[in-house]
Formats: C-alpha cells, structure tokens, sequence
C-alpha cells in the first residue's frame, strides 16, 4: 500500500518521533542537549518556531511554527543530523529512527492549548516524575523560569498569552481538556490530523451567561456549556475566566475531587 502523501502547510504542528524499536534515543545529558541545539539551528535555517517540546527517553514531542511549506526538510535535517551524532558516538549505524516522523496540523486554538499540557505532562504520566518541575527535558522549565528558554522558543505562545510566571504554571497545570485530549489519543495512528472545531455558536454561548446572579449558578453554567461541547478554552474567551479556573470548576461539578 502506498505511503500517504504528507501534507506541508504553513501553520502550528504537533510532531512525534520514535526510536527505532522503540529503542533509547537519549543516553546521556549531552544527548539531550545535542538534539536541542540541532533543533534551534534547523529552526533558524528554515525559519521556524518553536512552541513547546518533551524529550523522552525513546521518542519526543515538538510543538512548532512553520513559517513556509518547508516542514520535511526541516524535519530531515533534525533526524539526519541527529542520527549522525548518535550513531558516531556510540559506534553504531543503521536507522535511529522509526520509519517517518508523525504529524499533526494544527487547525483549532482549543486544540493548541489543550496539547501544550498534553506534551508537558508527558513524563508524568509516564511516572519519570512526581512533579512537572522535576523532569529537565521539556519546555516546563523555561516557561516556569528555572532555565532559560531556547532560542528557537523565546518567542511561544505560552510566553505572550500568560506573560505571568504564576499564570503560566497554573496554565500548564490544568490544560487537559478531556474532550480535545481524547481526539488526539484517537488519531494517534494518523499521518496528519485536524481537530475542527465543533459547530457551536459562540454567541449562544455568552446568552448562556448574561444574568448570572451568583458563582454557583455561573459554575452550573460553565458545566452544562462544556457538556454541549464548547471547549474551556471556548469557556474561558467567552466569560473572561481562566482556563485553569474553568478546568477546576469543571472536575467540581462532576464530583471529581482536586488536589
């Protein structure tokens, strides 16, 4: 069966690589350190930013601008280069990597923010770590300012939607909006992927708020508004809440207990 045709388009991407065999890719700090300066010089070569990213042990997730339809030569300089300097240092050869890269097109707000914390929280749900804090290898540490932020990253979203630290962490913490979250575990067999938004109406949204007479008629609301399908982060544009905020009230309202 032939390969499908990967689709280039300007725009935001989540992007997935794994060791072949799902092999370790990262042995050492400096091999850490190593992907990231590749990746900061392939963004400057083809003009592309960087928004967040986790390193694993055996994969990674990117989330990046592209500026021009350049993304598989991006890519391609990333992996080769990446894949010469590991095979040199360990006195290996063969491919590093599992077959191509996998891609996701970005093509909804809701779903941009919901994979930020997708992708930070990955060492966590793997159980690498107790705390975000805790893992080096992501973006969590820049946008919580313990390090320095990459070069190719000083210009993220994360930075200039919450340009507060406090926020920012909070953000990170609470961005699982589980209907967006359970459309990326869906196509995570895809080649590339678009989550649309749903056809609902942001005006019938905000009706749904005028009058409020108290928090626990407004909480009420917030509820019902996600069980019709609008997004938190639809939520929290429409009645000026923050996302983290409407996250919590959410998991109240359906009983879930919040630590």
């Amino acid at each position: 069966m032939p390969r499908r045709p990967r689709i280039d388009m300007v725009g935001h991407y989540h992007i997935v690589n794994r060791g072949v065999d799902q092999s370790v890719v990262y042995k050492e700090h400096e091999d850490y350190e190593e992907f990231l300066s590749i990746l900061c010089t392939a963004c400057q070569l083809y003009d592309v930013q960087v928004h967040g990213y986790v390193l694993m042990s055996n994969h990674y997730h990117l989330l990046i601008e592209t500026k021009t339809e350049n993304l598989s030569r991006f890519m391609k300089h990333i992996n080769a280069s990446y894949a010469i300097y590991f095979n040199k240092k360990y006195k290996r050869s063969g491919h590093l990597w599992q077959g191509r890269f996998k891609s996701w097109y970005v093509t909804d707000e809701a779903y941009l923010y919901a994979l930020i914390g997708y992708i930070e929280n990955n060492p966590l749900k793997a159980k690498m770590v107790k705390k975000l804090g805790d893992y080096v290898y992501s973006s969590y540490g820049a946008f919580s300012e313990m390090v320095m932020p990459l070069p190719c990253m000083k210009s993220s979203f994360v930075f200039t939607e919450f340009p507060d630290v406090k926020e920012r962490i909070e953000f990170l913490h609470y961005a699982n909006d589980e209907k967006i979250l359970d459309e990326i575990k869906k196509a995570s067999n895809l080649v590339v992927t678009s989550i649309k938004s749903k056809d609902l109406d942001l005006d019938e949204l905000r009706v749904m708020f005028l009058k409020i007479e108290n928090n626990k008629e407004r909480n009420q609301k917030i509820y019902e508004a996600y069980k019709l399908g609008y997004s938190q982060h639809a939520i929290s544009k429409c009645i000026g809440i923050s996302q983290p905020y409407i996250h919590r009230i959410v998991k109240q309202e359906r009983g879930i207990s919040i630590t």
